[in-house]
């Protein structure tokens, strides 16, 4: 499974602004679950809380109610990708500068911060976490000038890759996102309230109104004013929004530029049954559960039955006894259980979102010939997964990678154990996002291994 590295939660002047954030992370939980944090103002002062877990683990009443006033905060929920999974490294970060107290929640990867870490580390200064976010507080710190925004906007030139950032300064909220847009980052409205969020359902939750995606190399200031928007960056020929948050991140009734990501992900599997249909199959099932809107697509489109041949288990803890070899395949069962009465003999279509190191597709194939599945077609509603993310996704290395060390579907069939196994087209998924997502350029490295932003260490072309 892949994990996004987090998401970001911005309220301003919201009574109770904890309150509504604390609700905005539980909504954008999915996009990380290793800790949870939100930092309030009032105006003057910054709170803030943060732990280790998840949102529900990391809050309680009291918390909310008597350590987080103010009518201005910022929230986070992290998955870790550049720095380890530490308290030290929850968000939001922190830090008191000749400004003033500053906060922020950082959506992404800096790519080229290991570079600037060397030599903001040359010049004096000392990191206290190993986030690639603290970058930006030494970055801000270095720049003379008295204005906060003058010292955020100086930060942001030195920095490349993906960040879609939430910055709280006194009464201010800030949004950034970078001039690739990698990652998302939308604005919503509720009485005389603004919110900012990595998706929209995280407002729809809170009761707000959705405005409109914050453009990518565009910073969104939200103060007495109202909101302002200023070009931090000069203005790219093409965007680069990460692909795969519509294929499998983005919860499906999030909107992203207005459109239905449910809707986006039906059309994909509508595309991929014409691409790939297996000729013998009796019915459609899914992995559950980001693929469940491209497996009801591929039906729709083979005028096959969809059936909830398997079922997940949500309730799996960090943490696990695992019994030595006892239970065949313990890791998929505990998590996935087939309904017999629904794949027992039958021909099955199986669709997937993507497989990325195999092992969960050939356990899952296991178990439902155990079940009595009579054949299983793998469908997966995307190009083969070939490449690492640099740009805040976390994946498994080059060797660790399916699509990577196999390369072509056959050999991939041979080791899931299944009968056929068929993926979209670059050339389908692209007329699927042009037609359905609005987009003619986006960031598909993953499948392409052209990296848009340049990676320390990473050609620009595996």
């Amino acid at each position: 499974m892949l994990h996004d590295k987090c998401g970001v939660i911005g309220i301003w002047n919201g009574p109770d602004a904890a309150h509504l954030a604390y609700a905005g992370l539980y909504a954008i939980q999915h996009r990380g679950q290793e800790s949870a944090g939100i930092a309030v103002s009032d105006g003057n002062h910054i709170r803030i809380h943060k732990g280790m877990g998840k949102v529900v683990d990391v809050f309680n009443a009291d918390i909310l109610k008597h350590q987080l006033t103010g009518n201005y905060a910022i929230g986070h929920t992290r998955y870790s990708t550049s720095g380890g999974s530490h308290d030290v490294n929850a968000q939001p970060l922190h830090a008191h500068l000749a400004v003033g107290e500053v906060a922020i929640a950082h959506n992404g990867q800096i790519t080229n911060a290991s570079k600037l870490q060397r030599e903001l580390g040359d010049q004096g200064a000392i990191f206290q976490t190993s986030s690639d976010t603290e970058i930006i507080f030494h970055l801000m710190a270095n720049h003379a000038h008295k204005d906060f925004m003058e010292r955020l906007l100086h930060a942001l030139q030195f920095i490349q890759g993906a960040f879609s950032l939430v910055v709280l300064h006194k009464d201010h909220l800030v949004g950034v996102r970078d001039p690739d847009g990698f990652r998302p980052l939308c604005i919503g409205r509720k009485d005389d309230a603004y919110m900012l969020a990595s998706e929209t359902c995280a407002l729809d939750l809170i009761g707000a109104r959705f405005i409109r995606d914050v453009e990518p190399g565009e910073v969104v200031v939200i103060d007495r004013n109202g909101l302002t928007s200023h070009r931090a960056f000069p203005k790219k020929e093409k965007d680069h929004f990460c692909v795969f948050e519509l294929i499998y991140f983005s919860r499906p009734d999030s909107l992203f530029h207005g459109r239905s990501i449910l809707g986006i992900r039906t059309a994909l599997g509508r595309r991929l049954a014409e691409e790939a249909p297996a000729p013998t199959a009796e019915v459609v099932i899914n992995a559950p559960d980001s693929s469940n809107a491209a497996a009801l697509g591929y039906a729709a489109a083979t005028g096959l039955p969809y059936e909830l041949g398997m079922i997940r288990n949500h309730y799996i803890g960090r943490t696990f006894i695992e019994p030595a070899q006892s239970i065949r395949d313990w890791r998929a069962r505990i998590k996935y259980n087939p309904v017999r009465g629904v794949v027992e003999g039958k021909s099955v279509v199986l669709v997937d979102d993507s497989i990325v190191r195999g092992t969960t597709s050939r356990r899952l194939v296991r178990i439902l010939r155990e079940y009595g599945a009579k054949e299983i077609h793998m469908r997966i509603g995307s190009p083969i997964f070939k490449n690492p993310c640099y740009y805040g996704i976390d994946t498994p290395d080059y060797d660790q990678l399916i699509g990577h060390r196999l390369e072509t579907a056959e050999r991939i069939t041979d080791y899931v154990e299944a009968d056929s196994v068929a993926y979209l087209s670059h050339e389908g998924l692209k007329a699927v996002m042009r037609e359905h997502a609005g987009m003619d350029s986006y960031c598909d490295a993953c499948f392409s291994g052209r990296y848009p932003v340049p990676v320390e260490g990473v050609s620009a072309t595996q």
